[in-house]
């Protein structure tokens, strides 16, 4: 390991995070316009942008005077552990603004408990925001101010492309390194290059990323969104991440045209970015045809929105009994619930509005965004049950959602039909297909054991959080909605709650859970096996 080398990228990174923190700093002196040059290191909102600033730059610099930018060896295992470990320092010096402002506005007197408190929350959200999860410890969002709002949509958008590829796009990498990195970062089984040079591939994304922002945010403008929120709702959408401005998310704006922009751009993020930049710059159509992933992704939300639809239609939302009964960490008052129920009801009470949350909340769950417009946690136990069924989903290999991808499930599906086939004929040679492209075995063995890593971190996951809590339905979703970088799930991590009353130690055990989820476990194995620290 030329942990040198490792050093100087992770400093190059660090020096880029304190020119992105300009933005939102940049913001909060818009908006809270201070006296005087000392204000800057005494508001609370302000405090944190700055020594954010000064430290990553400070850092950064330091790690690149001190290290060598040249590579000794293949770069493999510098790759891999330049995207964790950047992950993770990033993570703790992108939770300073919102550390700082934690502490600053905390009424009760300091100690060392609240401080470790706040750290944990602070790093839980800034986490959440790089790896597009979306769960929140926030009990009311709308009381940040603008500037930390931005942060966290911002950690969205940076991490839904990925931190790792915008350095690669803005400097050149060592080409072997540079490839592992963005192999370890870009999510699904396959890394395409769109360019001949890893740099243009890079530039690319970034690109076609960027303009289905601008656009969404246009069209959320002639919804009625101020141009704040707008932009704040696209980058979560784009990135597939859930960050709202509103505690009540995309519900808050009750407005059927916001829905239908939101769910067709989730759809559209759930896509492989190969197919928007093929549609958007080579104008070939064709490709969504030919394209048996995207077909496969199409059958899936097609065939769960209709479903769901119908379900809703015939059977409406669980009674008041039955809601009262499902565990919360901030249960409904007995004398709400009631008007709870018929809130929700009033929402589906039509085959339109049936459809119109059903494709919004299957859409919102299989693309891993985590946006709500109603509380799903309501809804009859099939559709709650499939819900955390597409959970495990994701989207497509190489979009920005989470989950277990598309491409692997279908692999997984025609691997196993071969080995029914083989049971019943044992002399048949059959190769895996998806689409007309045969499936090397080499990588039907990589999807395979993936599938089994994931089962059985999931396992183990979920085995560490019912230490913290005992809820079963709670424990469980929670991994998968943070493993699988959801960011809601049911019961007391439902769409209506948060996770601010998990003790600290589950809130850590969900924070490794969704790192492990964005990077896809292998990445993460990778940088902390001890063969990879050997010479």
């Amino acid at each position: 390991m030329n942990l040198s080398f490792v050093s100087h990228a992770v400093g190059r990174l660090l020096q880029v995070l304190g020119i992105v923190l300009l933005v939102p700093t940049a913001i909060g002196v818009f908006t809270s316009r201070p006296e005087s040059i000392e204000a800057l290191f005494t508001s609370p909102e302000l405090t944190g942008f700055v020594l954010a600033i000064m430290l990553s730059v400070l850092f950064g610099t330091l790690l690149i005077i001190k290290s060598p930018s040249h590579l000794i060896g293949n770069g493999i295992r510098e790759g891999f552990t330049i995207v964790t470990f950047g992950w993770i320092i990033l993570a703790f010096f992108s939770s300073l603004p919102l550390l700082t402002w934690f502490i600053m506005t905390d009424p009760n007197p300091q100690s060392i408990h609240s401080v470790w408190y706040h750290f944990t929350n602070s790093y839980f959200e800034v986490m959440s925001g790089y790896t597009t999860t979306g769960s929140t410890i926030l009990r009311d969002i709308e009381i940040l101010p603008q500037s930390l709002l931005f942060w966290r949509a911002t950690t969205h958008w940076l991490g839904g492309m990925g931190i790792v590829t915008l350095v690669l796009a803005l400097f050149p990498a060592s080409s072997v390194t540079g490839y592992q990195m963005f192999r370890g970062e870009v999510p699904g089984p396959t890394t395409e290059k769109l360019g001949p040079q890893l740099r243009q591939t890079a530039k690319i994304l970034w690109g076609v990323y960027t303009l289905l922002t601008a656009v969404q945010t246009i069209l959320l403008m002639f919804g009625g969104m101020t141009l704040f929120d707008a932009v704040c709702h696209s980058f979560a959408t784009v990135a597939t991440g859930g960050f709202s401005t509103k505690n009540l998310s995309v519900g808050y704006y009750n407005s059927a045209y916001i829905d239908w922009v939101v769910t067709i751009f989730m759809f559209l993020a759930g896509m492989n970015f190969l197919l928007h930049f093929q549609i958007l710059f080579k104008r070939d159509f064709s490709v969504l045809k030919k394209n048996s992933e995207f077909l496969f992704y199409l059958k899936v939300v097609g065939f769960s929105i209709l479903l769901s639809t119908v379900v809703l239609s015939l059977k409406g939302i669980l009674t008041p009994e039955a809601v009262a009964d499902i565990f919360r960490g901030s249960p409904i008052p007995l004398d709400q619930i009631d008007a709870a129920v018929a809130s929700e009801s009033s929402k589906v009470s039509t085959v339109m509005g049936a459809l119109r949350y059903s494709a919004f909340q299957v859409v919102s769950i299989v693309t891993t965004t985590g946006f709500m417009t109603a509380d799903y946690d309501m809804w009859p136990n099939s559709l709650r049950m499939l819900l955390v069924f597409l959970m495990f989903f994701g989207g497509c290999a190489g979009s920005t959602a989470g989950g277990i991808k598309m491409l692997r499930i279908q692999v997984l599906q025609k691997a196993m039909t071969r080995e029914v086939r083989r049971m019943v004929q044992p002399k048949l040679v059959q190769l895996v297909k998806v689409g007309k492209s045969v499936v090397d075995e080499k990588q039907v063995a990589n999807i395979l054991g993936f599938l089994l890593l994931f089962i059985m971190t999931y396992g183990i996951l979920v085995f560490g959080m019912s230490f913290f809590v005992e809820d079963f339905s709670t424990a469980a979703t929670a991994v998968t909605a943070t493993l699988g970088n959801v960011g809601p799930g049911l019961s007391g991590v439902g769409p209506t709650q948060n996770f601010d009353w998990i003790p600290t130690g589950g809130k850590w055990l969900l924070t490794i859970a969704m790192l492990l989820g964005r990077l896809e476990l292998y990445t993460v194995l990778i940088a902390f096996a001890p063969i990879s620290w050997k010479k």
